[in-house]
């Protein structure tokens, strides 16, 4: 039997799914060096798609015995932008399906700007559904950051076009009458919570981008408002630009 090109096995491996695919047993026998590199890259690919799914399965298991306890629309909830000297604070509300794979969710602050970009799309297609709370700069400054986060996750509930029954917080409570739940780093242990800070972190950032070419000179499309080196030297240049929080430090000093 004639023996398989180095280039035939590497595409038949690509469709290998799983680590128990014979295929992988039948190479164990071939020294080429080509191979061997393929067959670790597969094995190396396979366990990380693998760990993503254990990852993701154990993130669902809030949502699952919430749903086993009869509760049938659990929302998670989170927040971006508490830290920022400009722009506003905004929360995500969101309701997922029973029959949700999406195996990449994480907490946004572990992925990379291109892959939340791209979850963002699908979790707004495919998830029951979605409720933004958006606070501004002059309400964070009139009630505090952290009232205005409340307000701003309240606000992603009442979006919300399903009525939760329960809601899933990362260290938060809210006053809604609403069976709730407090996850210290929720956005680490919970898919629907790690789902809300990914939408949330996603449309604050394209919020701040705009920004960036209203106020140019501060750095907020690549700071996003925080108080970086770039955005310092433009406020000590520039002065404070009207979505800059004049209750913060330094800005309350230069007002």
């Amino acid at each position: 039997m004639k023996q398989q090109s180095i280039k035939e096995i590497k595409e038949k491996l690509s469709t290998v799914a799983s680590l128990d695919d014979p295929f992988l047993s039948d190479l164990a026998a071939d020294t080429r060096k080509g191979v061997l590199t393929a067959v670790q890259q597969t094995r190396k690919r396979l366990k990380k798609a693998a760990d993503l799914r254990a990852h993701f399965e154990e993130m669902l298991s809030f949502e699952r015995e919430l749903k086993e306890r009869g509760y049938q629309c659990v929302a998670g909830i989170d927040e971006v932008g508490r830290g920022p000297l400009a722009g506003p604070v905004v929360a995500a509300a969101v309701v997922l399906p029973d029959d949700f794979t999406l195996y990449e969710v994480n907490d946004s602050k572990q992925l990379s700007a291109a892959k939340r970009e791209a979850l963002y799309d699908v979790i707004l297609e495919q998830a029951a559904c979605v409720g933004i709370g958006v606070m501004t700069e002059r309400i964070i400054d009139e009630v505090n950051i952290y009232e205005a986060t409340k307000l701003a996750m309240i606000d992603a509930v009442n979006q919300l076009s399903c009525r939760p029954d329960f809601l899933l917080l990362d260290a938060m409570t809210l006053n809604l009458p609403i069976h709730q739940q407090s996850l210290i780093k929720g956005d680490a242990k919970s898919a629907s919570i790690a789902c809300a800070s990914i939408v949330a972190k996603v449309t604050r950032d394209r919020m701040m981008a705009e920004f960036d070419k209203q106020y140019p000179g501060y750095g907020f499309a690549k700071n996003a408002g925080y108080g970086t080196k770039e955005h310092l030297a433009g406020l000590a240049a520039q002065g404070v630009t009207p979505i800059h929080r004049r209750s913060f430090a330094p800005v309350k000093d230069m007002v």
